[in-house]
């Protein structure tokens, strides 16, 4: 029995068995880990080794750039920046059939996309929308249903946490590039669930009677602009190379709180140590997470997991289609019960090279990953934003799972066409010049 089955088996067995017995999932990993190398090193020099692995794993500049994102977020979360978002995307929306769904994910993606979490954009427009849609009529299941189909496009939609993260674990992918790709594949996913939103809102007669004088866009268009600028100041800047994804991240920290304190003023001096407090706990767990992961992967790559991997998938069929196929079928059941940042850490490394081989770039795979994992941040039995979408609702997950079907199709649908179509993913990357 080669070593690299050994190795792989005893990752498996003993992370299943820990994540069961309820050991957080960043121990688990580093335990596990080091269970997998002792048949090769003695204990010493594996507990060693890990501890090695852990300190370089998080002495990478680029992870400056995390916990400023979620600093970021946090004060816009508590900023006053959903209700603007909100009222700014009735304007977008117009008056089409189901125009507050319509709302709710035109929101979802700038709220996300600024906040860069799903749960927050799912939970703050949730709770503002819920109730507007439900005097108007709107049935609380419809509404629990596009909201939180729409939440995840925040994860794609830079700036995002999520593919700084990757960005590490793949050796350096470039994060201007990541930001780019993100782009066309989150607002697919936002517009097939509103055309999906559009079609049961005619069937059940949902229209908005509520009409917006030019004067009232005027003065809502002005009070969303400055958190709109915070993307185009940020994006535009690693864009254009003013600064990197690191210093544009405490960019979005300056801006967001002279937005919070002084324009807005819907934050006050004394909120800040909670906002820091929030932010902290959040980036100590993110942290050290990537920290135990850099165990495993280079517990992989010296026994030669990932090479046994891909010669295994590679027997089942050289077809790209097919294994292609089989990864996202993979990386769908992964994202139904593990979070997305673990999920990135350990599967980057044994499917990152199986597709590379086919010719996929790292910018195209991160997109199909990540996309990947996002849906099952609303698919059962882990999936943390469909249960924070149902409790703001106040409704029942039975009820929301059989209506989300259709939106799940729509999704599926985007996300064959990132995996076999580059250009979905690539176009807006290439046309930058970051890949020739």
């Amino acid at each position: 029995m080669s070593i690299a089955l050994v190795s792989g088996l005893i990752i498996a067995v003993s992370l299943i068995i820990l994540l069961l017995g309820g050991i957080p999932i960043s121990i688990a990993l580093g335990i596990s880990s080091i269970l997998a190398i002792l048949p090769t090193l003695n204990f010493d020099a594996a507990v060693l080794t890990g501890a090695q692995r852990i300190f370089s794993g998080i002495s990478v500049f680029t992870l400056i750039a995390i916990p400023f994102f979620i600093l970021a977020g946090n004060i816009m979360n508590k900023g006053g920046i959903a209700i603007r978002l909100i009222n700014f995307a009735k304007i977008l929306t117009g008056r089409v059939p189901g125009a507050l769904a319509h709302t709710n994910a035109v929101a979802n993606m700038m709220f996300g996309a600024i906040s860069g979490s799903g749960v927050a954009a799912a939970s703050a427009m949730g709770s503002m929308i819920g109730p507007i849609a439900e005097k108007d009529g709107y049935d609380r299941d419809y509404m629990a249903t596009i909201n939180i189909a729409t939440a995840p496009t925040g994860l794609l939609i830079p700036p995002s946490n999520v593919l700084i993260t990757y960005s590490l674990v793949s050796g350096g992918t470039s994060v201007a590039a990541l930001f780019m790709a993100g782009y066309i594949p989150g607002i697919l996913w936002g517009i097939s669930c509103m055309i999906v939103a559009y079609f049961i809102a005619r069937k059940k007669g949902y229209r908005s009677t509520e009409h917006v004088t030019l004067k009232q866009a005027a003065r809502i268009t002005l009070e969303a602009i400055p958190s709109l600028l915070l993307i185009l100041i940020v994006i535009g800047g690693i864009i254009a190379g003013v600064f990197t994804a690191t210093e544009g991240s405490i960019v979005a920290v300056v801006y967001s709180l002279i937005l919070s304190l002084f324009f807005y003023k819907t934050i006050k001096f004394k909120d800040l140590y909670e906002i820091f407090r929030d932010s902290a706990e959040m980036t100590g767990i993110i942290i050290f997470l990537i920290g135990a992961s850099s165990i495993m992967a280079w517990v992989m790559a010296f026994t030669g997991i990932p090479a046994a991997i891909s010669k295994s998938l590679l027997s089942i069929s050289n077809n790209p289609i097919i294994i292609l196929l089989i990864i996202n079928a993979v990386l769908l059941f992964v994202g139904t019960f593990m979070d997305i940042t673990p999920a990135i850490l350990i599967f980057t490394p044994i499917f990152l090279p199986i597709c590379k081989s086919f010719g996929m770039s790292a910018i195209q795979f991160g997109i199909m990953i990540t996309f990947n994992l996002c849906i099952g941040t609303i698919t059962p039995p882990v999936g943390n934003i469909l249960f924070v979408g149902v409790k703001v609702a106040k409704t029942k997950i039975e009820n929301v799972m059989k209506k989300l079907i259709p939106y799940y199709i729509a999704i599926f649908i985007v996300l064959m066409l990132t995996t076999y179509i580059p250009n979905v993913s690539m176009w807006l990357p290439l046309l930058m010049g970051y890949k020739k």
